[in-house]
């Protein structure tokens, strides 16, 4: 269960969001449980476009791919899109599952991201004021 505290017009609201089945998402709102219907994602068809290519010009190289996780090791991935504003720790340090790592900006709010596994940081694969989307590899615990 992924947990988040939201401040909206002054109040805070301590939000669980547990396991989603058929586009139903278990949530809990300051201790109350609520069944949240998820509208179905719409299948959206991709846009070709056709360009001219001259055999004269350079070829981009590829972004160097982030490190996966490796057996026993826990990938904490951005829930949602947004702005990693600020890091609480650093690679090497020793976490604690409810330690908040760092806070992700998304529609101005600031959404505090727990490791969710105790265990050794190993890896920071954004940087601060990096905008990420959701599932992006925000850092990964051994």
């Amino acid at each position: 269960m992924k947990e988040y505290k939201y401040k909206i017009n002054g109040h805070e609201y301590k939000v669980n969001v547990g396991d989603i089945e058929n586009n139903i998402a278990h949530i809990e709102v300051n201790g109350v449980s609520y069944n949240v219907e998820l509208e179905e994602e719409k299948a959206i068809k991709p846009v070709v476009k056709r360009v001219a290519v001259s055999n004269d010009a350079p070829v981009a190289k590829p972004a160097a791919a982030k490190p996966a996780a490796a057996a026993g090791e826990f990938v904490i991935s951005s829930p949602l899109p947004g702005v990693i504003k600020e890091f609480f720790v650093k690679e090497g340090q020793e976490v604690k599952a409810s330690d908040v790592v760092c806070i992700l900006e998304a529609m101005k709010m600031g959404n505090e991201i727990h490791a969710g596994k105790d265990g050794v940081v190993k890896s920071i694969n954004v940087a601060k004021d990096e905008s990420v989307l959701e599932g992006t590899t925000i850092m990964i615990i051994a």
